[in-house]
């Protein structure tokens, strides 16, 4: 349809899939950790908690992490699930409008029924309606109205990297604190945000995991990792055990706990 074309600034399944090659691919190994941690649980299985804040220095997952998550809520048949991709250094993935877009797109793709809110003022706008220096006010309108449809009963939102979100982030926070409470939301961002972390400290029925909490398992993720890409590196190279060793101790003990994908891309390379 126009308007689906019209709104579509990004598909956030192409963007998941961009990343995945840019860092080498999604190991359940180094991720499923989260599945068994006990505030993604409770906030998995809490009604009342809405909101999950997963924060941390670069280099630590976040991204990969909520890769992971992504691919083990859409195992779940009965649930909705839209997601996006801040960044910085692209106009259209760093403004709340396109957040709204990207999340508004991928919900409809997967229940077309939604699109009835979008028509009702595409209708009269067209693409102006997407293109407007005011389109923040409408976007909002239509996702809540869309949020509100008595057939989204499990939904979740996922936002990554939202400290790379530049214009109006404030007011993507607020929606985010206002929509409706069987809505649940899953956000990342870096440590030292004071734009937005003060915030999302003091949001209530909020889960707050600091991946620096829990170093140890994101070593152990780390290490996992490592191990995999020496095992493929390896195969593909037939090099003998004596250089397998060299090269995982030479990783693992220059990791410092961050997965350091370029590093380790650029090293297993040469």
């Amino acid at each position: 349809m126009r308007c689906l074309k019209h709104l579509y600034v990004t598909d956030p399944r192409d963007d998941k899939q961009r990343i995945l090659e840019t860092k080498g691919g999604l190991l359940k190994g180094a991720y499923c950790w989260i599945l068994k941690n006990d505030r993604f649980q409770r906030f998995r299985d809490d009604p009342q908690s809405r909101l999950l804040w997963i924060k941390g220095d670069p280099g630590k997952g976040k991204t990969m992490l909520l890769c992971g998550i992504i691919d083990e809520l859409e195992k779940e048949s009965a649930k909705r699930l839209s997601y996006f991709f801040c960044q910085a250094t692209e106009a259209q993935l760093s403004s709340a409008t396109g957040v709204l877009r990207g999340l508004i797109y991928l919900l409809i793709i997967q229940q077309p029924s939604l699109i009835s809110y979008l028509r009702a003022k595409y209708d009269t706008q067209e693409e102006k309606l997407f293109e407007s220096i005011n389109a923040w006010v409408p976007l909002t309108d239509i996702f809540m109205d869309m949020l509100n449809d008595p057939a989204l009963e499990d939904v979740v939102l996922i936002v990554d990297a939202l400290d790379e979100c530049k214009t109006k982030h404030s007011e993507l926070l607020y929606f985010i604190f206002k929509s409706p409470s069987h809505i649940k939301w899953i956000v990342s961002s870096r440590n030292h945000c004071p734009d937005i972390g003060p915030r999302l400290r003091n949001a209530t029925h909020t889960a707050k995991l600091c991946l620096e909490d829990i170093e140890s398992t994101i070593c152990e993720a780390v290490d996992v990792y490592i191990r995999h890409k020496v095992d493929q590196l390896i195969c593909e190279e037939n090099y003998d055990d004596k250089i397998r060793y060299a090269v995982q101790h030479y990783l693992m003990s220059h990791a410092n706990g961050t997965f350091l994908w370029q590093d380790l891309i650029n090293f297993m390379s040469e």
